[in-house]
C-alpha cells in the first residue's frame, strides 16, 4: 500500500503561482508513474498532468499546457506540480495519484492510489 499526502494548496490571485507537493510513504513507489488530477465544484474529476517513473516522459491537459510543470524527486518520494499564471478556472481540489507501472496515463481508472486532495483557490 502506498500513502499519498498532498500539500501546498491555498488562495492565490489571478496570475499567481503555487507549487503542490505529493509525498509518498508506505510501500515503495519505485517504478510508479504519478499523476495530478483536479475536481472543481459541481464538476467531474479531470486529468491535469502525469509523469513517468524516470521523469523522462510527461503529459499535460491542454488547459494547463505551458503553465503547469510536473516533476519528481524519487530520492525524496515526492512529486511536484508547479502552477504558474493561475486562472480562476484552475480553482479545484487537486489530487495526486500513483500508478503501478512506470508509464504515465491520462486515465483516472488506471491509478491505484490516491491522496486526500489539497484545495487551490484562484481569486479574480
Amino acid at each position: 500500500q502506498v500513502q499519498l499526502v498532498e500539500s501546498g494548496g491555498g488562495l492565490v490571485q489571478t496570475g499567481g503561482s503555487l507549487r503542490l507537493s505529493c509525498a509518498a510513504s508506505g510501500r515503495t513507489f519505485s517504478g510508479y508513474a504519478m499523476g495530478w488530477f483536479r475536481q472543481a465544484p459541481g464538476k467531474e474529476r479531470e486529468f491535469v498532468a502525469a509523469i513517468s517513473w524516470s521523469g523522462g516522459s510527461t503529459t499535460y491537459a491542454d488547459s494547463v499546457k505551458g503553465r503547469f510543470t510536473i516533476s519528481r524527486e524519487n530520492a525524496k518520494n515526492t512529486v511536484y506540480l508547479q502552477m504558474n499564471s493561475l486562472k480562476p478556472e484552475d480553482t479545484a481540489v487537486y489530487y495526486c495519484a500513483a500508478r503501478r507501472t512506470s508509464v504515465p496515463t491520462i486515465y483516472e481508472y488506471a491509478y491505484a492510489y490516491w491522496g486526500q486532495g489539497t484545495q487551490v483557490t484562484v481569486s479574480s
